[in-house]
């Protein structure tokens, strides 16, 4: 016997109850095991740096864990555990209540024990297939912080290296220490 698999849009996914830890992926909803706490230390400490470095700057948004709609027919909606959105791509009528109806300038995935190196990598891609400027994948297990880019480039960045000269968040430094 075989089961039809009825696709969502993401209009549809929004409204379905409790999908505050699930995804849409290619029409597809994604359960997710709720992240850990180490998981939410690290994600909550970066999104403190990038907002301190907003506060100084006022170049963008940022949050945790709001939905972006990477993709159509079928719709794919990632929600990345900590985004930046430039000021200037913000939609006319203001913040979205709903999912964002675009890619995030940078998506922060915090990696966690239970994710695979195939679901790691294809958040990665559909990220920057979608537009997003840079994908960074932090590792607290081994402390270290990859980034991904639309050139195909994944640089690591170890304890004790620096992340800085991001050219769409200007001046922001992130000493990798510093989430760990």
């Amino acid at each position: 016997m075989s089961t039809l698999t009825r696709l969502l849009t993401a209009e549809t996914f929004a409204l379905v109850p409790g999908s505050r830890h699930q995804e849409l992926v290619a029409g597809e909803v994604i359960d997710q095991v709720p992240p850990g706490g180490v998981h939410g230390v690290v994600a909550a400490m970066l999104a403190a740096l990038l907002i301190q470095w907003n506060r100084q700057t006022n170049q963008g948004f940022i949050g945790v864990e709001s939905g972006f709609v990477l993709a159509h027919d079928p719709d794919t909606v990632r929600s990345p555990d900590v985004y930046y959105v430039r000021a200037e791509r913000l939609p006319k009528n203001g913040l979205p209540e709903g999912f964002w109806p675009f890619a995030p300038d940078l998506a922060v995935e915090i990696v966690s024990p239970h994710d695979t190196a195939d679901e790691v990598q294809a958040k990665v891609g559909e990220y920057l297939h979608a537009g997003t400027l840079a994908v960074w994948m932090v590792y607290p297990t081994t402390h270290l912080l990859v980034v991904h880019t639309p050139d195909g480039l994944a640089r690591t960045y170890g304890l004790e290296a620096t992340l800085d000269s991001v050219a769409f968040l200007p001046g922001f430094v992130l000493p990798i220490n510093a989430l760990f």
